[in-house]
């Protein structure tokens, strides 16, 4: 019984130091998430092409300079106030279904120790390890309660309790990257431009470096994501400018 015991833990020590060797391996490997990064890029680029289309739309409609930048200014203010407030309710609502979802488990924990220490045993057996290893993994894991929810909780649900995101900081993240993205076409004018091409040159180099920036979390060279943003943001405002000279004439 001693050598069984014996090689149990030896097996133990073993497993843990292979899962430390993979998690050690794992640091070279690129960003699959994007991180912080991913959300602030795509949230700028977002205020940026969707600022310049409505900016172009109404430039189309041959209005004066003055509603030109009431407009960038209220589709800024608009947009990331919009953007804020959506974040901030996905995110909440996201928050507490997982909330929920963890007080089932502690409960259930809290109930049925042995049932859920049984389960976690046959989620290591379905990961092909030793049936007895297994359980006495299990078992150790098992001891203290917040740990055990910890783990039912990444292997049941892929969350991890300590690390749920703020629908605060989610609002606040989302507002500051869009406002950011849709101040670009609107600076030139309040900089004292009365025509639109700087506002459209601040807004392909804006595009150009976003795509360039998203290249960072992706297979893609930076020029080329760079010039295929430049390149949709352009159709954008090609397509809402022509639509807002055809609706200027139709109007007037």
């Amino acid at each position: 019984m001693n050598e069984h015991l014996g090689d149990t833990r030896m097996a133990i020590i073993e497993t843990e130091a292979a899962l430390h060797e993979a998690h050690r391996d794992n640091h070279t490997h690129r960003d699959v998430n994007g991180g912080w990064l991913r959300p602030a890029v795509f949230g700028a680029m977002d205020g940026l092409v969707s600022n310049l289309a409505l900016m172009t739309g109404v430039a189309g409609g041959d209005v004066s300079h003055r509603t030109v930048v009431i407009t960038g200014l209220a589709g800024l203010a608009a947009g990331a106030f919009s953007m804020a407030a959506g974040e901030y309710t996905s995110v909440a609502s996201q928050r507490e279904l997982v909330e929920a979802e963890l007080d089932v488990e502690r409960r259930e924990l809290r109930k049925h120790p042995q049932d859920e220490e049984r389960e976690l045993a046959l989620l290591y057996e379905a990961r092909g390890v030793e049936p007895a290893l297994a359980g006495e993994v299990a078992r150790q894991l098992s001891r203290d309660p917040e740990q055990a929810l910890e783990i039912h909780a990444r292997e049941e649900l892929g969350i991890d309790p300590g690390d749920l995101p703020s629908p605060v900081v989610a609002a606040v993240s989302s507002f500051g990257a869009f406002a950011l993205g849709a101040l670009l076409p609107v600076l030139p004018y309040l900089l004292g431009a009365a025509a639109l091409w700087p506002a459209l040159l601040l807004a392909a180099l804006g595009l150009f470096a976003c795509g360039a920036i998203v290249a960072k979390v992706t297979a893609r060279s930076w020029w080329f994501s760079g010039l295929r943003q430049l390149a949709l943001g352009g159709a954008a405002a090609g397509v809402t400018y022509a639509l807002g000279s055809f609706f200027g004439s139709a109007v007037g």
